[in-house]
């Protein structure tokens, strides 16, 4: 609604937005992202999930309206400007103790201690790109400011990374840029956070973990630059909590997925990385926004047939709300994902079974009864398009979500068997799998290829050596 009001406001017509009470501060710092500090504001008391019908008319007609009257009679008041500090600017010289205590109160940091950003350290972080410090990749919402290879060096080097991670954080800032991702919903109150996938030789060169411990933190490369994504997210894009960050319950920083593309070579499978439009070998990453997941233990069989209907099941239960983006909030955009450990891919793909093929399985048996679909939409999410009968009809989802009146008829959690999302990784020895619930449009998969300086070997083996 800010979007549409700030559009207005251009145009020069008087708005006044409506904004439930737990949302008014993340509704005024989002006005200043997008550059119109006095946007007018109409508060909605509480909120209006949990409220009456009666509870909700009082609270319009006794608190709200008079506010909108008033905002759209009465200029609002001019706020003052809000300046930051040029790129270069030195904002702090200090020892690492104050540093960090200043870091802290002024919300550039994440609570833990940062590498206190030098320019020699920044700058030794841009050798190890070709694009110059103040290239713009993009603009990135809610606070509307300039992505610049500069502000990532900043970032990068306050996360821990190494400088020759440099390559990798310009592409997950170019994906962070992709309208497709949709970075503006990175605060919304599921609280899903971002995974970062790795694939390419890239894994190797600069040591990932990608073996037991996958997704643990205790390896640098892992855990920095998934910290190094959280930090530019406050920074830059302007996510802060109990501001325009409002996860009502929220995940914290990921570390990145490294694919074992050995296993996947031996078996025949494609990596990520080629599902997601590149070629094999490339150096890519790829980012979706999650909200949550859980591990499978001892996904147990010697055959695909005993070991899938487990992973379908838990597959289908752990995207349980989210399935709105399946139909009445997203139509197409749920991407679920499965990461299995190297022996339960081994195990299948011995039996002939390829990973389209998993993919048709979960397609055909992540299901659920139709009645139990609708409820979900109707009852739980309170969506006002919610029945399957007549989407269908309406040319808005596909015909496999209505192919009988049975009420008790199993229907998919996705369009198609590609919409699943599968990638190996974990301990090689351990018939384990975890299951990711995906955030829809709220964090669409975007992938993007890691561009390495052409000098990269020297000056890979100067930093390593």
């Amino acid at each position: 609604m800010l979007r549409a009001s700030a559009v207005c406001e251009a145009a020069g017509y008087p708005t006044s937005s409506l904004v439930c009470e737990g949302f008014m501060r993340q509704a005024a710092t989002t006005s200043v992202g997008l550059g119109m500090p006095n946007i007018a504001l109409a508060l909605v008391p509480g909120h209006v999930g949990t409220q009456s019908k009666e509870e909700l008319r009082r609270n319009i007609l006794e608190v709200t309206t008079a506010r909108v009257i008033e905002n759209l009679t009465v200029a609002p008041a001019a706020k003052a400007d809000q300046s930051e500090p040029a790129a270069r600017d030195i904002v702090f010289k200090g020892g690492f103790k104050a540093v960090n205590r200043f870091f802290y109160e002024n919300e550039f940091s994440d609570g833990l201690p940062v590498v206190p950003p030098t320019r020699d350290d920044v700058e030794s972080f841009l050798r190890f790109t070709h694009r110059g410090p103040d290239e713009v990749l993009g603009i990135v919402l809610p606070d509307n400011r300039a992505a610049t290879i500069w502000s990532i060096a900043v970032n990068g080097v306050m996360a821990g990374c190494r400088p020759e991670y440099m390559p990798i954080l310009v592409a997950l800032i170019e994906a962070m840029c992709d309208p497709e991702y949709g970075v503006e919903h990175s605060g919304n109150t599921p609280g899903g956070d971002t995974l970062v996938i790795l694939n390419g030789p890239i894994i190797r060169e600069l040591g990932f973990n990608y073996t037991q411990g996958a997704l643990r933190d205790g390896f640098m490369p892992n855990t920095s630059i998934g910290r190094f994504w959280r930090l530019y997210l406050r920074n830059v894009a302007g996510f802060l909590p109990h501001q325009n960050d409002k996860a009502t319950y929220g995940n914290t920083w990921r570390v990145v997925l490294a694919e074992n593309e050995d296993v996947l070579k031996k078996i025949g499978w494609e990596p990520n990385s080629v599902e997601m439009g590149f070629a094999a070998g490339d150096n890519t990453v790829t980012i979706a926004r999650y909200t949550g997941g859980g591990s499978l233990s001892s996904v147990s069989g010697s055959t695909p047939e005993q070991m899938l209907p487990y992973l379908a099941d838990t597959v289908q239960k752990f995207n349980n709300w989210q399935i709105t983006f399946t139909t009445s909030h997203g139509n197409g955009m749920l991407r679920p994902l499965l990461v299995i450990s190297p022996i339960i891919a081994e195990t299948i793909a011995k039996a002939g079974w390829s990973k389209p093929d998993v993919k048709r399985y979960l397609f055909e048996h992540a299901r659920r009864p139709a009645w139990e679909f609708e409820r979900q939409l109707r009852d739980w999410n309170i969506r006002g398009v919610w029945n399957l009968e007549e989407d269908v009809r309406m040319g808005r989802i596909p015909k496999v979500f209505y192919e009988s009146d049975d009420p008790n008829r199993m229907v998919p959690i996705v369009w198609e068997a590609e919409d699943f999302m599968i990638a190996v990784s974990g301990d090689p020895l351990r018939n384990n799998a975890y299951v990711f619930a995906h955030n829809g449009f709220l964090g669409y998969p975007v992938g993007r290829k890691i561009q390495l300086p052409k000098e990269w070997t020297r000056l890979l083996a100067d930093q390593q050596g």
